[in-house]
């Protein structure tokens, strides 16, 4: 056990945050830590790091432990450059190399038995020196800031001249190289490109120590961890596996709460009739019965209703206007800033009610294609064709079209002034704003609340082509999960800017790639991208031949086609196999809920023949539940 916590507790005045938190984690472990927004994940991690008290309970750490923390602030040097602030996390390394350069020195004007000696402490040091990996250190030190998306010629830059995003990598990178026991990450992701993040993933899944992560990367914890904590309700529940077995876990999980709140309020409901049929009789005896049947109802733990949200996230939204088959056509585009040509020869076309995810690596152009197709810029050359009856949505990081003086209902009546309020509310709580939260002011809105707002407004709109550039930045993982469940129920067109590769994975019916030489389309979502350029690059390597001289857009083959198809057809089966599983799950409950009204009956409970026939049909029902409760566990697992 190399972490523990029993019992912790943190308020922030009257606020309880965590309550009565407990978990152990293991050496080597590697946990992911998850919740809303608020919930308390940050406030967690910074307890164990010792950078916040706690008001009660008890960590459990051993006391020589090193714990290393990757908080989303980070003070270093700015003077230094970017290598000689990482070069920092190995000081320990140098002392040790400074020690022998001192050593090496003496032993020039030393002889005898003093010679001896120092030659053996000379030995010592460099064992000591070749332990901690002192050979290899500036090029581990290279290699981790390569990954993380520096280049050679960044370097020798100075701290001073970063981005926020450059700052938190280069903290990253001390952190790795430092090599704590417990490796605390909070958003790792956040700053970094696909290619970093996969170079991340494989760093931390050869890490022997532990690794707590909070992320709200999902694709990311799933290739990265093997637990997951997750705090809701200021309390901690863990579950084993990635974040997919915890997924459909929680999913199984919830569903037997939601029994076991609906029975115990059965059953709640069952004894206050029977206090208050006790009590009309108005006699000595049946009062004193009534009275006893209180003290012990007082005494029930009552079960908190479960949360239900994914319930409320079934938001279909119809574009009011239905597009042409032709949504988009591009033709050898180009497009340059100065002596910077970002691409050229540029060609897509994107059909109505595809889902189209556009990947790249920073800095080859996906936002300036939305800007081109929004007339935002000019292209240098080529042709930009928007189709029959498209209308256009654009969905900006910025969001700059927002108005800070506005509230959120006043937002959408300013928008669209024929709505009315029990529309605009029903749509900002399908967004996750309810109650009084629809009157807070834009200003006071935090990242995420702004993005999930202009998202509704988008939804909200006539268009029937929407351009998502970086749609779930800033969004928590519930929110993501409304997003999601909007795109697939969509009839409209999506072309969309991601990294979020969990979010491509569930919405994306095609990948394209943008690349310094066009455009490689792939007919999938991210899982099948990955599967299909990993057989390309093969492909490749054993032809000599390289596909990046592909510049227009292919079409799907044959073989791709019938993959799809066949992929389709699988997953309609398993469908209709589930639908089928919980209907007869659905007859069967209702049968035995039957059964046990007639067992309450006094001309059954008073014969026992009819009484053995109705229990042994009960025993039988519940017999087949529980099959039936196996096979779609196990179909929804496959």
């Amino acid at each position: 056990m190399i972490l523990a916590c029993n019992n912790l507790t943190k308020s922030f005045g009257i606020s309880t945050i965590l309550s009565n938190i407990s978990f152990h984690i293991e050496k080597g472990d590697k946990v992911g830590l998850v919740g809303v927004n608020g919930a308390g994940k940050t406030t967690l991690i910074k307890i164990i790091s010792g950078e916040l008290d706690y008001d009660e309970g008890q960590i459990l750490i051993p006391s020589n432990a090193k714990l290393g923390h990757l908080s989303q602030h980070q003070s270093m040097d700015f003077s230094l450059s970017i290598y000689e602030e990482v070069l920092k996390s190995k000081q320990d390394i140098i002392t040790l190399e400074n020690k022998i350069r001192s050593v090496e020195q003496q032993m020039h004007n030393l002889e005898g038995e003093q010679l001896d000696s120092l030659m053996n402490h000379y030995s010592d040091l460099q064992h000591q020196f070749e332990q901690l990996g002192g050979y290899g250190y500036k090029s581990e030190v290279i290699g981790v800031l390569k990954g993380l998306g520096f280049e050679d010629s960044d370097f020798e830059k100075t701290i001073n001249t970063l981005s926020g995003g450059q700052k938190t990598r280069v903290a990253l990178a001390q952190l790795l190289l430092s090599k704590p026991d417990v490796l605390l990450l909070d958003e790792p992701t956040n700053h970094l490109d696909m290619t970093s993040i996969n170079w991340l993933e494989q760093f931390i899944n050869s890490y022997k120590n532990t690794v707590i992560i909070i992320s709200h990367d999902r694709y990311f914890l799933d290739k990265t961890i093997n637990s997951i904590i997750e705090i809701e309700n200021t309390k901690a529940t863990t579950y084993n596996g990635n974040y997919s077995s915890y997924i459909k876990e929680k999913a199984i999980k919830l569903d037997l709460d939601i029994k076991h709140y609906e029975n115990q309020q059965k059953e709640i409901k069952k004894q206050e009739e029977s206090i208050k049929l006790l009590k009309s009789f108005n006699r000595e005896k049946s009062i004193k019965r009534a009275e006893s049947k209180e003290k012990q109802l007082a005494k029930v733990e009552r079960i908190e209703k479960p949360s239900t949200y994914k319930a409320e996230m079934n938001l279909t939204i119809e574009p009011q206007i239905t597009s042409g088959k032709d949504v988009l056509h591009i033709e050898d585009l180009s497009k340059s800033f100065d002596n910077l040509t970002l691409f050229q020869d540029l060609n897509m076309d994107i059909k109505k009610g595809e889902k189209i995810a556009l990947i790249g690596a920073n800095g080859t152009g996906k936002t300036t294609i939305f800007k081109l197709i929004t007339n935002e810029l000019n292209p240098n050359s080529g042709i930009i064709k928007i189709g029959a009856k498209v209308k256009v949505g654009y969905y900006d990081q910025e969001h700059q079209s927002l108005n800070e003086n506005n509230n959120l209902i006043q937002e959408i009546e300013s928008t669209y002034p024929d709505l009315k309020i029990s529309k605009i509310r029903n749509i900002l709580a399908s967004f996750l704003f309810r109650n009084d939260n629809v009157y807070k002011k834009i200003s006071q809105l935090s990242g995420g609340e702004r993005g999930r707002l202009s998202l509704a407004k988008l939804m909200l709109s006539e268009a029937n082509f929407l351009l998502l550039d970086e749609p779930t930045n800033h969004l928590d993982i519930i929110s993501k999960e409304i997003l999601e469940n909007v795109l697939k129920n969509y009839t409209g067109t999506v072309l969309y800017i991601s990294h979020d590769r969990y979010f491509i994975n569930q919405t994306a019916t095609k990948v394209m790639e943008l690349t310094p030489n066009g455009i490689i389309s792939y007919l999938g979502n991210y899982d099948y991208y990955m599967e299909k350029k990993e057989q390309l690059l093969e492909a490749s390597l054993k032809n000599s031949s390289n596909i990046q001289h592909i510049k227009k857009q292919p079409s799907a083959n044959k073989n791709d086609w019938k993959k799809n198809k066949e992929n389709q057809a699988r997953k309609r089966k398993k469908e209709n196999l589930l639908k089928q599983t919980e209907e007869k799950i659905h007859e069967i409950e209702q049968k035995i809920e039957e059964i046990d009204s007639q067992l309450c009956l006094e001309d059954i409970y008073t014969n026992h023949i009819k009484l053995n026939e109705l229990n042994e049909q009960k025993d039988s029902l519940s017999s087949k539940l529980l099959e039936l409760y196996e096979l779609w566990e196990s179909n929804l697992d496959n």
